[in-house]
């Protein structure tokens, strides 16, 4: 695909969000253990991923990607994995009931355990010790040993990795995706949620559209997809020596893929021109996305985009908006006005949940909800003031009953955060709030096509 690109040609280039690992020794028989391990996703999965979110790119379908901010290993549990994946699906049976566009359903599971820091240590007490970047590199405990970056944590991300896509492939064929279903995927805890009773609403003119086609002969049985759905897997590729580990060359046409997850993309801090994580990233044949925060001009995404899709696949670029809530409307337009005269074929994305961070009266990191949506509002203003498709969302969200963001129908306050407060790095929306956000997306994915239909009429 590139010129002179090889999977460790990043080893030449500048590297940021980086641990540092002492044990050279001990990272390079890490790294020799994973290139001996068998791929996680497969060539042609990534490969028919890239075919759906072309439809995305052309507006016929709408990407939906969400999932924990870090995966960890102390919440590793079959039920986790289980309940965030069920609230995607009703995400997208919400989104795809309303809009009648299929939904491209991925998830930040299995593999999204690295994360970017603002800063490379931490000061507590007059003791300064490494930043916490996620259990693959090291631990979260403050202390001197678990800090230290342990490159034996990229084979133990792999096995967790491994058994969490056995469990969502199984999950999303093997009957828990069945349309049949869609009344079981409610947790018992969103009860008292408003959007719950929605939800309920959506489910059973479901089942009477399910019981009616049965009656005409189209069943489970005749028609696979009512009994299955596609789910594909995301992470941000921060590890590179874990990425380039696990990179191998398809068979069947010769092209690089890096065999950890469907979709990688490329973070707000690492995102410049001379980066190591650009530079791995263009040579690999995944669907790829990018982070364009208010720090991005058009010019340098331009330039990005020659280097990352020189061949203008469509599919293969993602673009994922993370400006805050009271920046979008005046720092979007002019990206999406470069993107569109130059033709590039991108997915726009938004992410509105980087940009709303917020430290409560309490002293947690939260994010309003009222900001996540002001934001999602803010992107689909912009597109349809500028004729291009809102096309996807990117969301930081569980299927487990948390208190990490404040607001929503379920009204969490400030002084209920601490009630469930569990995540690892950064405020995730709870199953009710990410059910709310789906009602609403829905509502606003109508109104851009119904302004579509408007002017092609």
């Amino acid at each position: 695909m590139a010129v002179k690109w090889t999977p460790e040609s990043w080893r030449t280039h500048e590297g940021k969000q980086m641990p540092t690992y002492r044990d050279q020794q001990a990272l390079n028989a890490a790294e020799a253990t994973l290139r001996n391990f068998p791929p996680l996703v497969f060539a042609g999965e990534a490969r028919n991923l890239t075919a759906e979110l072309a439809d995305v790119a052309e507006g016929r379908a709408f990407l939906l990607q969400g999932g924990d901010c870090a995966e960890s290993f102390a919440e590793f549990h079959p039920n986790n994995i289980r309940d965030t994946f069920r609230v995607i699906l009703q995400m997208a049976v919400v989104l795809t009931f309303a809009s009648k566009l299929p939904v491209v359903k991925v998830g930040r599971m299995a593999g999204q355990f690295a994360k970017p820091r603002s800063a490379d240590t931490e000061l507590i007490d007059g003791v300064e010790l490494p930043s916490y970047r996620g259990d693959i590199i090291n631990d979260i405990a403050f202390e001197a040993g678990p800090r230290e970056p342990d490159p034996e944590r990229m084979v133990k991300a792999y096995s967790q990795a491994a058994a969490t896509l056995n469990l969502l492939r199984a999950f999303s064929s093997g009957g828990y995706a069945n349309l049949h279903q869609v009344h079981a995927w409610t947790h018992d805890f969103m009860g008292r949620s408003p959007w719950a009773k929605k939800f309920k609403d959506v489910a059973d003119r479901i089942g009477e559209a399910l019981a009616f086609m049965e009656a005409c002969g189209i069943t489970p049985d005749t028609v696979p997809q009512i009994k299955g759905t596609s789910f594909y897997t995301s992470h941000e590729a921060l590890l590179l020596p874990y990425e380039q580990a696990l990179t191998r060359q398809d068979s069947l046409t010769g092209q690089w893929y890096d065999t950890s997850a469907h979709m990688l993309w490329i973070g707000d801090r690492t995102r410049f021109e001379g980066s190591a994580h650009v530079e791995f990233l263009r040579g690999i044949g995944n669907p790829i996305g990018m982070k364009c925060g208010p720090s991005l001009e058009p010019d340098a995404l331009l330039r990005m985009l020659d280097t990352l899709n020189p061949g203008r696949v469509p599919g293969r670029m993602t673009l994922i908006t993370r400006y805050g809530h009271d920046k979008i409307e005046a720092g979007l337009p002019k990206l999406v006005r470069a993107v569109q005269r130059e033709g590039h074929p991108v997915i726009w994305s938004c992410d509105p949940m980087h940009g709303n961070v917020i430290k409560s009266a309490s002293g947690y990191k939260t994010r309003p909800f009222e900001r996540i949506l002001a934001e999602v509002r803010g992107f689909f203003a912009v597109h349809r003031a500028e004729g291009s498709f809102a096309g996807g969302i990117h969301a930081e969200m569980t299927g487990q009953n948390v208190t990490e963001c404040t607001g929503g129908a379920i009204a969490i306050t400030d002084e209920a955060l601490a009630d469930r407060y569990h995540t690892h790095c950064d405020p995730r929306l709870n199953a009710a709030q990410s059910l709310e956000l789906a009602f609403l997306l829905a509502e606003m994915l109508n109104q851009e096509l119904a302004e579509r239909a408007k002017q092609a009429a």
